[in-house]
């Protein structure tokens, strides 16, 4: 493939992005190109500065310098809102949902709000059948049959995770930044969730950025792996070139072999 043909194949790019506070500097001139239709992980250890670097891609947070862009479109200043309408979905370490609203409207709301109808009231209640639908394709999509009418808040912790991914869902976005969405799991939960993961690649077209801590799951699903170290790249490349990386071994991994379960 030629560099042409690969650099337009580039969803979502950082360019030189670096956050500070105050004396500390949690992400420090990191540059990452995500491949459409890849999952592409992001590992390190504690305080590597992972989380903060997705909340950068996000909007969420707004770096002190760099650059991030969206299929060639610069959204470094672009509002969380505005880069959710692009296509760019992000799920949290601790579960973004409404606890007081059943799974089905969760998922309803978030499909009404990418599609502009989220402050229309007072329409006629068949406007929003298409909403419906499309809120009860995705709760079968992430295996939440028979919960359509549980309230969220007394969901099992794994059923919210599956809900927060159908929230992702239902706005249909290009993207999904997954903040280690198996926090919390137990190990029995992981491969159901891991099987939806898989059922999203290869339906939907998606590309999927994820931290996640489990390496037995990072090495298996993902096509390319970067590893942050102290706020900066240390390494990228595929699950084997990492496993047999000694600098990534001495920082990281050699560590955690012994206990692939272990949060990092």
């Amino acid at each position: 493939m030629n560099d042409n043909a690969r650099q337009s194949d580039v969803i979502l790019e950082a360019q030189h992005l670096r956050r500070e506070f105050g004396g500390l500097v949690a992400v420090a001139d990191v540059s990452v190109k995500i491949r459409a239709r890849t999952l592409h992980s992001i590992i390190g250890p504690n305080g590597a500065g992972k989380t903060t670097f997705f909340n950068l891609l996000s909007g969420t947070m707004p770096p002190t310098a760099g650059q991030v862009f969206f299929q060639g479109q610069e959204i470094t200043n672009e509002p969380p809102y505005r880069i959710a309408h692009l296509g760019i979905g992000r799920s949290f370490q601790i579960t973004n949902i409404f606890p007081n609203l059943t799974v089905l409207e969760n998922i309803r709301l978030a499909a009404q709000a990418m599609g502009g109808d989220n402050f229309k009231l007072f329409r006629r209640f068949d406007h929003f059948d298409a909403y419906q639908k499309k809120a009860m394709a995705v709760i079968a999509r992430v295996g939440l049959q028979g919960k359509s009418l549980a309230l969220a808040r007394n969901l099992a912790h794994g059923e919210k995770r599956k809900l927060e991914l159908g929230i992702m869902l239902a706005s249909d976005p290009q993207i999904l930044l997954l903040d280690e969405p198996t926090a919390g799991m137990s190990s029995e939960q992981v491969p159901e969730l891991l099987a939806i993961i898989d059922r999203i690649m290869e339906s939907d077209d998606k590309t999927i950025v994820l931290v996640e801590h489990r390496m037995d799951m990072v090495m298996s699903i993902s096509d390319v792996i970067t590893v942050m170290h102290q706020g900066a790249v240390l390494a990228e490349g595929t699950p084997n070139e990492i496993a047999g990386n000694a600098e990534v071994q001495k920082a990281y991994l050699g560590a955690l072999y012994g206990d692939l379960g272990s949060k990092t």
